[in-house]
């Protein structure tokens, strides 16, 4: 039985993976687990799967599942839990399962100790970059991608010589204003940038998919992954979420991954790898689905896009900073103080003023994602102002 820590299991890549452990009883022993304010879903899920270890973010909260445990079971809280969660020597794989930037230090700490790190959370990547592969590489660490999209072309390239690469392209769904004017999208709201018409995630995802910063981060965390300058790496607009990533190869042969709008599958592959598991999940029906349609994307409308390439070729802590504003703001306009389309001007204005430094250590990187965000509140509370 293959060990497993899933750092972020009550958020919907969490609860994914649960679904996949469940379908195949005796694989996966669930060593421990980490949540941040979901107590009752956490306490059905220790109940369930009976880790060894428990982390929640607050003391408050541990206390709280303590009790709903019945005792006898130590719970531990705090910013050290998940570090210490990330390096349990019983662990094997550790499930990065965090949006945003809270599960860079376990990310570092998964991978200092020889792990297999099935990463979820491409903020960590975008931000720390090639310190992370090469930290991986240093130690002994693996990394496998979970996110659809970099599974995908992970998948693809098995077996295949990375010289032979021409170029690698993502797909996108569109998000929810795929077609809707611009002159609407100031007005949009939380719940319409929430609704995302294929795929089920938490709040954070779902609205950079509706901005497409999802994918500028994607396309950042694919030049790290796979070792491309990102004029290589492209996106097309695929409504139907079938084909999750192409690859070109240099002798004009476009390998591609296809596979139902389904999370579970890429978190089972990543669960499984290198062998290949048999899934209970929907299996993709290409004959009911009839059509696939693709087309560029309008870097106009969505200006996302366009903020990630640029942070890519700025380097050093760019990304960071691009990062850390797009949470920022992203955290404003759920909230009401922004509109939609001032998440991108916010943005914007961040990375003007920030003058990337390279990326000499993790430290490097933690200071420019502070910034960014004290720069980025700073735009937001002006902003505020003109709603």
């Amino acid at each position: 039985m293959k060990s497993v820590a899933i750092l972020g299991s009550t958020g919907s890549i969490g609860v994914n993976t649960l679904d996949v452990i469940r379908s195949a009883p005796g694989d996966f022993r669930v060593e421990a687990l980490a949540a941040g304010r979901n107590i009752d879903l956490l306490a059905d899920q220790v109940r369930e799967f009976k880790p060894r270890r428990v982390a929640v973010e607050r003391e408050s909260d541990a206390d709280r599942l303590e009790s709903l445990l019945g005792g006898g079971r130590r719970v531990i809280s705090g910013p050290d839990s998940l570090v210490k969660l990330a390096a349990l020597n019983t662990v094997e794989t550790v499930v990065l399962a965090i949006a945003g930037m809270t599960g860079i230090r376990p990310a570092f700490s998964a991978l200092r100790r020889g792990k297999t790190l099935a990463i979820a959370s491409k903020e960590v990547i975008v931000s720390s970059g090639k310190l992370l592969t090469e930290f991986a590489r240093r130690h002994g660490g693996r990394l496998l991608p979970v996110d659809s999209e970099h599974s995908a072309v992970f998948q693809c390239l098995r077996g295949e010589r990375r010289g032979d690469i021409e170029r690698i392209i993502l797909t996108a769904s569109g998000g929810p204003f795929l077609k809707t004017p611009s002159r609407k999208l100031s007005r949009a709201t939380p719940a319409q940038a929430l609704a995302h018409p294929r795929w089920k995630m938490g709040e954070k995802v779902s609205l950079d998919s509706a901005t497409l910063m999802n994918k500028g981060l994607e396309v950042l965390e694919a030049g790290v992954l796979f070792g491309l300058p990102l004029s290589r790496i492209g996106v097309l607009i695929h409504p139907q979420s079938v084909v999750h990533a192409l690859v070109e190869m240099k002798d004009g042969s476009v390998l591609a991954q296809l596979g139902s709008p389904d999370m579970r599958l890429p978190i089972q592959y990543a669960l499984n790898y290198p062998r290949r598991a048999r899934s209970v999940f929907e299996r993709l029906d290409l004959e009911r689905l009839g059509s696939l349609t693709f087309s560029v994307p309008d870097h106009g409308r969505f200006p996302a896009l366009r903020l990630a390439y640029r942070a890519g070729a700025a380097g050093g802590t760019m990304p960071a900073a691009l990062n850390a504003a797009n949470e920022v703001a992203g955290r404003a306009f759920l909230k009401g103080r922004l509109s939609f389309t001032a998440i991108c001007e916010v943005v914007e204005a961040v990375m003007n003023d920030h003058r990337p430094l390279s990326l000499t250590g993790l430290e490097a990187v933690m200071t420019a994602d502070a910034w960014a965000r004290r720069r980025a509140a700073g735009y937001c509370r002006k902003l505020k102002d003109t709603l």
